[in-house]
């Protein structure tokens, strides 16, 4: 077994890029470090290289993925991407082979960024060192920029030996190795009559379940190669770890009635159980979450101009600018730069609509500028324009058409993308390859345009107002109620994925009104949700329960809710609900006091850039509700509750 020694070990950056904590990884695998602790690397050229001197134990068949082991030890999974296993090695190139001896610096794997960007989930790199347990000081330096092979990304003081050992399968009277522990997981799950569908990926099996409320999930949450298990997108994932997921997977086709099953098999299944609802839900998450970095980066910009543009905040009735005139360019740049997203909103919106209708993005986001072309009346300027009687027309052949824009509109662009993206599918389908480049786009752009002008933009421009009408009419009368409910509901949301559809609502609030009362709403939630978790954190005597809260709360005041509210808050049930009792109190108070946001921002405590200033006291001291109230209500269960932590 060789001697046991402890090293200090420097790890270094695998990617040139930026480096990200787990929290900020949009896979719970990860961002609750079932497989361990780490950090992640959002990459910024295609390269990557060994962290450090080692011996390469896993290359995976899909390429996406390398596992390696240093000369102290330390286990690390370099993980390309979120969700790339579905490309089956495409976009990734290996240079090392299972058991190659590599140096620090030396290629490992290079990878087409641009490709992996458009095909999969995300390019965030998880960085995982996977016997982080045996770590006595583990050093993350989250934030930095990092070139591959040159910056150091950890340090890691491990328990290593002289002769590193690869870990046995549990000793098992099945013939296979990982038997008895399949067989587990699959009673775990509901037995095999339960299991419509299973594969896996590097780290996770993969499950289309008839009926998710058979799991038995105290079983396998004391099973001791069991990391962690979740439902996503109509999948439920068991997280065992790399090296190991396909032993266990392969024990299990041996042992049960299960047939081995591709992703793409899966995925079939699991979208036939979604219902209409759910499918419709998905696609709009599909399309905004794309989309979502540039929206709320320009809304912490124009937060920003907000501070300095807007009178009551430096100064009684003049705003900063007024009184420093000097810095009035500075703020004018700052609104031009933030404005531009908003502004061409359906650019975005159009790019990511039609790619994710299987047509060719850039045909979307010519289409979106097509609907805010500057010979356009400006759609912010159609109220003024219809009350004088000047409202600019088309004659086509004796029928008049409002020669309008659609800026900060939602719904024109998206059913137009549908319809070029469908358009363009027929035609390339139709049309010999040597003339598609001159008729497919041509074609599909005309005539989508034409419907969008005669009739898809003046009917989706109607029902996005009376849309807008009804929100503002029962928020202005029922502004309690309305501000209760929506504070109530949208934690329960965020679990079905309901909430992204409401992304679209507060986009087409902004680009009708100028500002939106649900936002707000929603920053609350967030910080609601973080207290609950760090209530956990001071009740919890649980090492490992009391770091997960802690960064579950940081990461949910900053936005990013999922750790905080899968990990900590539904586990114990208790939190979530007085997460709720708070966001719900308020969002009463905040309604009824009209607090209002002028985009959508980071969704925690950095939301209050983005309020309308004459509503930063109520939205403040609805900020002192959602950190007291879950907070206290949870304090005082759990220590009612200890024998639950």
């Amino acid at each position: 077994m060789g001697n046991v020694r402890q090293t200090m070990e420097a790890v270094y950056a695998p990617l040139s890029g930026r480096v990200l904590s787990l929290a900020e990884v949009p896979d719970p695998t990860f961002s609750k470090k079932m497989m361990g602790d780490g950090v992640a690397i959002e990459p910024t050229a295609g390269e990557v290289v060994a962290p450090f001197d080692g011996k390469v134990m896993h290359v995976f068949p899909t390429k996406h993925a390398i596992g390696i082991q240093s000369k102290n030890g330390t286990e690390m999974l370099i993980h390309i991407g979120l969700e790339t296993v579905h490309l089956e090695g495409e976009g990734f190139q290996t240079h090392v082979q299972q058991g190659d001896n590599v140096k620090k610096g030396d290629l490992l794997l290079t990878v087409d960024l641009a490709f992996v960007k458009e095909k999969a989930a995300s390019i965030i790199s998880p960085i995982i060192v996977t016997n982080s347990e045996k770590a006595a000081l583990f050093q993350k330096n989250a934030g930095q920029e990092t070139i591959a092979g040159e910056s150091i990304i950890m340090e890691i003081e491990s328990v290593g030996t002289t002769h590193a050992t690869e870990a046995k399968p549990t000793a098992s009277h099945n013939s296979m190795p990982y038997s008895e522990e399949a067989n587990g997981i699959v009673a775990a799950l509901g037995g095999e009559d339960n299991i419509r569908a299973a594969t896996h990926c590097v780290t996770r099996l993969r499950f289309a379940l008839a009926d998710e409320s058979k799991i038995n999930q105290d079983a396998l949450d004391n099973m001791h190669l069991v990391k962690g298990s979740f439902s996503a997108n109509g999948q439920f994932q068991v997280v065992i770890g790399q090296g190991t997921v396909d032993k266990v997977y392969a024990a299990m086709i041996a042992e049960t009635g299960i047939s081995e099953a591709t992703k793409d098999d899966v995925k079939a299944v699991t979208a036939k159980k979604q219902n209409p609802l759910q499918r419709g839900i998905k696609v709009l998450a599909d399309i905004f979450i794309p989309i979502l970095p540039a929206i709320v980066t320009a809304g912490l910009l124009m937060g920003i101009n907000n501070v300095l543009a807007n009178p009551g905040i430096f100064y009684e009735k003049q705003s900063f600018i007024d009184v420093h005139q000097n810095w009035a360019g500075l703020a004018d740049m700052i609104n031009i730069i933030a404005n531009t997203a908003f502004t061409f909103l359906p650019a975005l919106i159009g790019w990511s609509a039609v790619k994710r209708f299987g047509g060719n993005p850039l045909l979307g986001v010519v289409l979106g500028l097509i609907l805010v072309h500057p010979d356009l009346l400006n759609a912010w300027a159609y109220g003024d324009a219809l009350e004088k009687g000047e409202i600019p027309t088309w004659n086509l052949f004796g029928l008049e058409i409002d020669k309008i824009g659609y800026q900060g509109q939602v719904l024109p662009v998206l059913f137009a993308s549908w319809i070029l993206a469908k358009l363009e599918i027929f035609l390339k389908k139709h049309v010999m390859d040597a003339l598609q480049l001159l008729i497919v786009a041509p074609v599909a752009l005309l005539v989508t345009g034409f419907l969008t002008f005669i009739i898809i933009g003046p009917l989706t421009f109607t029902i996005g107002n009376w849309i807008t009408d009804g929100l503002v009419a029962v928020f202005d009368h029922y502004a309690v109620l309305g501000g209760l409910i929506y504070g109530a509901i949208y934690g329960p949301l965020v679990i079905t994925g309901m909430h992204h559809t409401f992304l679209a609502v507060d986009l087409q609030l902004i680009g009708s009104t100028g500002s939106t009362f649900l936002w707000p709403i929603l920053a609350l939630s967030n910080i609601a949700q973080g207290s609950a978790a760090v209530a956990i954190m001071f009740a919890t005597r649980n090492e490992k329960l009391k770091g997960l809260s802690l960064t579950s709360w940081i990461s949910a005041w900053l936005g990013i809710t999922e750790p905080a509210m899968f990990g900590v808050n539904l586990r114990f049930k208790y939190p979530f609900v007085a997460a709720i009792i708070g966001s719900a109190i308020a969002g009463a108070w905040i309604t009824m006091q009209h607090v209002k946001a002028s985009s959508v921002g980071v969704g925690g405590v950095p939301g209050i850039l983005s309020i309308v200033p004459g509503g930063w006291t109520a939205f403040l001291t609805g900020m002192a509700i959602v950190i007291i109230v879950p907070f206290a209500i949870t304090l005082l269960l759990s220590l009612r509750r200890k024998q639950d932590l």
